[in-house]
């Protein structure tokens, strides 16, 4: 998987998009907050595994949090960190699978690199990519050649 790199100034606006997704969906995006990192952490772990788990709880460690939630009522449906596996590096995110196709990964992301932008980055950093086309058609993510050797490239692993 490569790196992918991301202009943080002029990002999409998505306030309507968010509006609709309250609305209509009764969905609303915030910054996490510290009491709630056990079911935070438990959620993903559940939903995406140990390795975004620890990631998140490294997250959970900054003030302020650096991972931002989608959730109706008291059920997390998606979360996006920055800042959690290396300084200006966004990652990880993820959204639960039958809530896919709404905008919210999107919402969640571009509240993310909002927030870098206001950590003073000009650029960030999206690792490890997955889905390079979503991140393209996001926020005009470009792949960093030669990243394909990463800063996970001798990630320990379980047996």
């Amino acid at each position: 998987m490569q790196d992918m790199l991301v202009r943080l100034i002029g990002l999409p606006d998505v306030s309507q998009e968010e509006a609709q997704l309250v609305k209509n969906e009764h969905i609303i995006f915030r910054r996490a907050i510290a009491p709630e990192k056990h079911l935070v952490s438990a959620w993903i772990l559940e939903q995406f595994g140990e390795y975004w788990q620890s990631e998140v709880e490294v997250a959970f460690s900054r003030q302020p949090v650096s991972c931002w939630l989608a959730q109706r009522g008291n059920e997390i449906l998606g979360f996006a960190c920055y800042e959690s596996t290396a300084r200006n590096f966004f990652g990880p995110t993820g959204t639960l699978e039958k809530e896919r196709g709404k905008r919210i990964g999107k919402i969640l992301l571009i509240k993310s690199l909002e927030s870098m932008r206001e950590m003073g980055y000009g650029y960030a950093i999206i690792g490890g990519v997955g889905p390079k086309e979503f991140y393209s058609k996001a926020v005009n993510a470009k792949v960093i050649e030669g990243s394909e050797i990463s800063i996970y490239e001798n990630l320990l692993r379980k047996s």
